[in-house]
């Protein structure tokens, strides 16, 4: 049996440069937190909380941490912003409260907020494509000068109506399924609204996108390897269901329980871009002897 994993499986520039960033910092022995979890993988965050390094989940947590005089709470240190962006109000109060920061956001997403910085402040009304929950997509809003609406889903698409008289600057969350943005895209444009559309979309992304896809049309079994919080590894997961039934998401090694029928001749394997390398090498190792 072949086992076949997906070329660009794991950790993407953005990701590994952001983790890269915390490990470096933890050498210096400061007082080290992540505004977030620093990417969406449990597996990765946890050994980062095991090595002293503290994640702040909200605006009103990073106030009071801010402020040492307030009985119980930690004194400021060194904050790295995550590699999915944070919105422009959260990163002045990071300022304005004296924090040493670390800004490890994604540089692909950082050419996200200064287009949507840009356009909107020249009066454009602003759309982004993804999930309006995920931090990249929260981080994007919050750089808009102006009117913002974030849309999902091809249904959305149809029903969706923009300002009056306004030109449209169209961008995307970078891991978003390069597919159903097309789509999208299409729908608005038939529409016939003054639109400008910016693919924003990560080429790793893409990449990893269409080889999993091709992958999983000639495979028996597929196992996606993420984050049950990481939006790309959600999206390949959905990719491989279109096209092989027997698909496997899977945080760890722990969650797999592989059933392969005898004649199974190929099984596929793909990762999240925040999925460390040796998570994957596991996967494939017992695949490997296992069946």
């Amino acid at each position: 049996m072949e086992i076949r994993l997906v070329a660009g499986a794991g950790f993407c520039f953005g990701v590994k440069r952001a983790v890269d960033t915390v490990y470096e910092q933890i050498q210096t022995g400061k007082t080290i937190y992540t505004y977030g979890s620093i990417v969406n993988n449990e597996v990765v965050v946890k050994e980062l909380t095991e090595q002293g390094v503290h994640v702040i989940e909200s605006r009103e947590e990073l106030e009071r941490l801010s402020d040492s005089k307030n009985p119980g709470d930690i004194a400021a240190g060194t904050i790295i912003i995550r590699a999915h962006g944070v919105p422009r109000e959260v990163q002045q109060q990071m300022e304005r409260k004296g924090w040493e920061i670390i800004d490890a956001t994604c540089p692909f997403v950082k050419r996200i907020h200064r287009a949507v910085e840009k356009k909107s402040g020249e009066g454009e009304h602003i759309l982004v494509v993804g999930s309006p929950e995920h931090p990249e997509v929260q981080g994007t809003v919050g750089w808009c000068n102006g009117p913002v609406e974030v849309l999902e889903t091809v249904e959305e698409a149809e029903k969706y109506m923009p300002p009056e008289g306004k030109k449209l600057t169209v961008v995307a969350q970078t891991t978003f399924n390069y597919n159903k943005f097309q789509h999208i895209v299409e729908i608005l444009k038939k529409k016939g609204y003054n639109v400008s559309i910016v693919n924003t979309i990560c080429k790793a992304t893409e990449d990893r996108q269409r080889e999993t896809q091709e992958v999983a049309a000639n495979a028996d079994a597929m196992i996606v390897i993420g984050g049950k919080h990481s939006s790309n590894a959600a999206k390949l997961y959905e990719i491989c269901r279109e096209v092989c039934d027997n698909t496997y998401f899977i945080q760890t090694l722990d969650d797999l329980h592989l059933e392969l029928p005898k004649s199974a001749r190929l099984v596929g394997i793909t990762a999240g871009a925040s999925t460390p390398n040796k998570l994957i090498e596991e996967v494939q190792n017992y695949v490997r002897i296992n069946f």
